[in-house]
């Protein structure tokens, strides 16, 4: 077992508590590496994660303790791990700001967001007085005002940044910056499912193109019923999502489709399917002497669970990256761990720089010797 990996979490919905509960489950079965990528990672376990802080607007959750406020409404994920142990950590009040979309008073509350009347923490203060390794922030999609104002907390403290959701920050060259002046490893933007919709549509995507054949149109919709799909019903909280999500898709194309001929994003909101998300993907192409073909699949998943497992490799290579002292964006981990990083790769191409990346022996006691650098593999 690795020495903690210290982390504070903005937003504690669905995405964190299954990472919650899926901590515990490792914890209590050290042998079972199913669902994860890396059971052990340059020494680290998942059992080595520890919440230290946790911040959420939700009157239900701030000021309770995390092991209640995860199972607290309007949270739904099918259960991982039931027997949390009472936590010492409580969820603190954060800003507002944009976090909150306007239609959810529409909803019932077993539903939706309904903002605490506290006020907020300051932020700084509490990764300072708790010491984090890393921040993850898991607030809602179009929380474009909030995302940056604890990227700001992260910069002011020296805490890492894995951005998991469509805010540009780690791939944005002005904020990638400031994080390398300050010495801060970061990870972003927009996280990856484990086998979810993204990835899905970028293998297949890459295969058409591999296998010389042309992909002419394609379209990508997803239902749920978290509140992650009630919150994208205000579609101007969508803009940044659907451009992250089809770049990924696009990225894998060396000559990209015209935007009349792709459709990628958020479909509906369907109350009743809870944390699963059921995804729709349909594929137009030509083969070999011009003649057509078309591809159709549907997965459906439980959507909070499928990110834990990549949320959890990237934080603990992370947590590397700080124990060598690297800074600034990873660009192999973002590119295989997220759907917008700041470089996309195809991702076998990226596993194979993780694996070269975690391989290397790392001497914690030498770090203070090494110069603060990107991490860059050749």
């Amino acid at each position: 077992m690795g020495e903690p990996i210290r982390i504070a979490i903005a937003g504690v919905g669905n995405c964190a508590a299954a990472l919650v509960q899926g901590i515990e489950y490792y914890r209590h079965n050290p042998h079972d590496t199913l669902g994860l990528m890396h059971g052990e990672l340059v020494g680290y376990l998942p059992s080595d994660i520890q919440v230290v802080a946790a911040f959420d607007v939700d009157k239900r959750k701030v000021g309770q303790p995390l092991d209640v406020a995860i199972t607290a409404k309007p949270n739904c994920i099918q259960p991982i791990w039931e027997d949390v142990p009472p936590s010492d950590v409580i969820v603190q009040m954060g800003p507002i700001m944009d976090g909150i979309a306007s239609h959810m008073n529409d909803y019932p509350e077993n539903r939706a967001f309904r903002p605490a009347g506290a006020a907020p923490a300051d932020v700084e203060k509490v990764l300072r007085d708790t010491q984090p390794d890393v921040l993850l922030n898991y607030l809602p999609v179009g929380s474009e005002e909030a995302a940056r104002y604890y990227a700001r907390c992260c910069l002011n403290t020296g805490v890492s940044l894995i951005n998991c959701i469509p805010v540009f920050i780690v791939s944005n060259p002005d904020w990638a910056k400031k994080f390398l002046k300050n010495g801060i490893p970061v990870i972003g933007d927009d996280v990856k499912s484990q086998v979810g919709a993204t990835i899905l549509h970028r293998v297949l995507a890459h295969l058409f193109e591999e296998r010389g054949t042309r992909l002419e149109r394609t379209y990508q919709l997803n239902t749920g019923g978290n509140t992650d799909f009630l919150n994208m019903l205000e579609r101007s909280r969508l803009k940044t999502k659907k451009e992250s999500k089809t770049q990924s898709v696009q990225s894998q194309l060396s000559v990209p489709l015209d935007d009349e001929n792709i459709h990628i994003g958020p479909s509906d909101y369907v109350p009743w399917q809870n944390d699963n998300k059921v995804c729709f993907i349909r594929m137009e192409a030509r083969g070999f002497g011009g003649i057509p073909f078309e591809l159709e699949a549907r997965l459906s998943v439980q959507d909070s669970p499928n990110s834990a497992g990549v949320t959890i490799d990237a934080i603990r290579y992370c947590k590397v990256a700080r124990d060598r002292g690297d800074a600034g964006p990873l660009l192999p981990i973002s590119a295989y761990c997220m759907k917008h990083p700041p470089v996309q790769m195809v991702d076998h191409e990226a596993r194979e720089q993780i694996e070269a990346y975690i391989s290397k022996t790392t001497v914690k006691a030498d770090r203070r010797e090494e110069k603060k650098r990107p991490v860059v593999i050749k």
